[in-house]
């Protein structure tokens, strides 16, 4: 069991760390409208078929919150990743998703009446001090590059802590695989919307970038979405919570590796804030003695 989880966390880890990087390859023939929609729709087609049953699980008050957590949590989010790529490096990308916990603990406070200690509060500041650092550092390493656009990410942080509450007070009851199925099920038809009235088409497929593009979004759809999934919940079911969750952390190491392994400047200012951001993390993660 012990080896079991180690596996699954180092699974999990280099999926959704290379996650970053394969939607910066995808964006090389696809644009962020085409991306986002053709991740969506792969997933729902990988996925729902073999889930669709689980549907039944879900009744008719709870329906409300799945199509809320559906556009909160997996629709706006697969759009403003491609967008926010455009401009900034996938490594900080990533990084910046990692403040989703101390989010988290903000959505909960101000929406949900959630209370927070004051160690939790100490680690949200902290953790947006090391993401304000991170973004200056890379404005001067990257001058070229506009990380305005690293505001989207920050956006999709809070979308994703949002999400989470949202899970967590309406729909706890239910598995991750129904909510997932009711997620796709619910964006599949937006998602197909969006992709025909963008510029995509046929034709396009017979550009050698596109196929190549779509090739990356395919693994992104099948193994950063459905697979990663799968792999989190059954690591759920043989650990702890908490362990489950170190994943933030470790996933880290992945993009930024493939990050520096594809041209991306990563300078030690950079290494510093990342580690300011995990430290505020895990101070908001930290249980006390009582």
């Amino acid at each position: 069991m012990k080896l079991n989880k180690w596996f699954y966390l180092a699974a999990l880890s280099f999926i959704w760390g290379s996650s970053f990087i394969l939607i910066k390859k995808g964006l090389v023939g696809l644009t962020a409208i085409e991306l986002g929609s053709i991740r969506i729709i792969i997933s729902a087609f990988v996925l729902v078929p073999f889930t669709f049953k689980r549907l039944n699980e879900i009744t008719f008050k709870q329906w409300k919150w799945i199509i809320i957590s559906a556009f909160v949590g997996s629709f706006f989010p697969a759009f403003l990743f491609a967008f926010a790529e455009q401009e900034i490096d996938s490594s900080v990308a990533s990084i910046l998703n990692s403040i989703v916990p101390l989010n988290t603990i903000i959505i909960g406070l101000v929406l949900f009446g959630i209370k927070s200690t004051k160690r939790q509060i100490i680690g949200v500041l902290l953790g947006f001090f090391g993401a304000y650092q991170l973004i200056i550092s890379g404005i001067n390493l990257n001058p070229d590059q506009n990380y305005f656009y690293s505001g989207l990410v920050i956006i999709c942080s809070f979308l994703y802590a949002f999400n989470v509450n949202i899970i967590k007070k309406y729909l706890q009851e239910l598995s991750a695989v129904a909510i997932a199925t009711g997620h796709f099920i619910v964006i599949l038809i937006p998602s197909i919307i969006v992709l025909l009235i963008s510029d995509f088409n046929f034709e396009k497929l017979q550009n050698p970038q596109t196929k190549t593009s779509l090739f990356y979004v395919t693994l992104l759809a099948i193994f950063g979405t459905t697979l990663a999934k799968i792999l989190f919940n059954k690591l759920i079911n043989i650990s702890s919570a908490v362990f489950a969750s170190s994943v933030t952390y470790s996933m880290l190491i992945v993009s930024i590796f493939w990050g520096v392994m594809d041209g991306e400047n990563f300078s030690i200012n950079q290494l510093f804030a990342t580690i300011i951001i995990v430290i505020g993390i895990l101070l908001t993660n930290k249980k006390s003695k009582n």
